[in-house]
């Protein structure tokens, strides 16, 4: 199989799953190309996402490694078969890695949950407010860069249309208004008319609430087709950050729990933002 130049993010969960499946069997590397009868470097590109595996042979990294995880097993191998060029695909060498990793990422979770403090999430913002926001940068973004990344921003809110998808926003993100007075009364109304739908939520955590220390847990939570195959997305200096170690897993589940927990419920938040667009 010809080696990969850029692997994409769901290559590497599938590359980063058999490495840990592994390094829980106490196997080097070495040991498990001697058990599949190829070479240490053959294993090494496997776990690097630079080489594929077939289905056949994933199987018998499973039983070498003895996981008797029946679930992960299947979802995995579905990830073997996994040919998708999705429409993230046009974007590439255009935008960076990360914008087509996150579009990839959505297209196959089987739920997603948000939490953002200071814009709308990206799959409820309309056009204007995402161009507003991709203007606003140091350095600024040429003209047709600014559109490329619109373009993909719009496009990624079909995935919301299809995936069960829950946000919790921050009365922050409400207010500010990254366009003007118009385009933020869109945005708000954009907001509610969404969130009609029988399968998106949108919570709203207003200031008045006391006691609230979770404001460093803006993150977006993107379901797997097995909870170990979950995955939590942070914004970084440098681009979004995927995290998929279980530990660190666990931890988001708690704190995405925690602002759930204190937020408005649905009706009560599509109240408030209801108030804040005729304030507007």
């Amino acid at each position: 199989m010809a080696k990969r130049i850029e692997p994409t993010a769901r290559q590497m969960r599938l590359a980063v799953e058999l490495r840990r499946l592994r390094d829980a069997a106490g196997l080097t590397s070495r040991e498990a190309a001697a058990l599949l009868g190829v070479s240490a470097p053959q294993i090494s590109q496997i776990e690097a996402g630079l080489a594929g595996v077939s289905e056949k042979r994933l199987r018998r990294l499973a039983a070498n490694y003895s996981c008797s995880d029946d679930e992960l097993i299947e979802a995995l191998v579905a990830m073997t078969k996994d040919r998708t060029r999705g429409w993230w695909e046009e974007y590439r060498e255009l935008l960076p890695t990360p914008f087509l990793d996150l579009a990839e990422l959505e297209h196959h979770a089987t739920f997603l949950k948000e939490v953002q403090f200071l814009f709308i999430p990206g799959p409820l913002q309309t056009e204007d407010y995402a161009r507003a926001v991709f203007s606003d940068r140091v350095p600024d973004l040429p003209a047709e860069e600014v559109e490329l990344r619109v373009r993909h921003r719009m496009q990624r809110k079909a995935t919301v249309s299809t995936t069960p998808y829950e946000a919790v926003v921050h009365e922050a993100a409400l207010r500010i208004m990254v366009s003007d007075r118009p385009a933020s009364r869109t945005q708000l109304a954009h907001v509610l008319e969404t969130s009609e739908a029988e399968h998106v939520t949108v919570r709203v955590i207003p200031f008045h609430l006391e006691g609230f220390a979770s404001a460093a847990s803006a993150m977006t939570y993107a379901g797997g087709v097995v909870p170990k195959l979950d995955t939590v997305v942070r914004d970084g200096p440098h681009g979004a950050a995927f995290i998929d170690s279980e530990a660190q897993l666990g931890a988001f589940r708690t704190l995405f729990h925690k602002v759930e927990t204190v937020s408005l419920d649905p009706e009560r938040s599509r109240d408030f933002i209801h108030r804040l667009a005729k304030e507007l």
